[in-house]
């Protein structure tokens, strides 16, 4: 099981660092925004999604078998799923936020795509 997939035009992707990347977004974007009764919730639920991913990511890296594995990068899979809502949520509430919620929103999504394809590939292989 190993952390570097293979794209369409031939670079590889390093999963560990882009989800890293990812949740430090996510921490520099929440920092930005006010403390608010209505983003308080919001942040801290965008927090643990987004960072979660790449934690649970790095557990997959080491999974100790392929169903240990399969269940990790379904876990990502549900944490960057989850991750699409809040930036939508926060969006609402921070209407000056759109462009930026929608940059945290297309890479979750590609995020959840790619884990997507992870699982199927898997599966395959049984």
């Amino acid at each position: 099981m190993s952390n570097q997939t293979q794209s369409s035009n031939d670079k590889k992707f390093d999963l560990c660092e882009r989800t890293a990347k990812f949740g430090e977004m996510i921490i520099e974007f929440a920092s930005s925004l006010k403390d608010s009764p209505v983003n308080r919730p919001l942040i801290t639920q965008l927090v643990r999604s987004g960072t979660s991913i790449g934690a649970n990511y790095m557990e997959a890296d080491t999974a100790e078998s392929k169903k240990d594995f399969e269940h990790k990068i379904g876990i990502c899979k549900k944490e960057s799923k989850e991750t699409t809502h809040w930036p939508r949520m926060t969006a609402k509430a921070n209407p000056n936020y759109n462009k930026k919620c929608r940059e945290l929103w297309k890479e979750a999504h590609e995020l959840t795509l790619i884990f997507s394809s992870i699982i199927l590939s898997s599966k395959r292989k049984n």
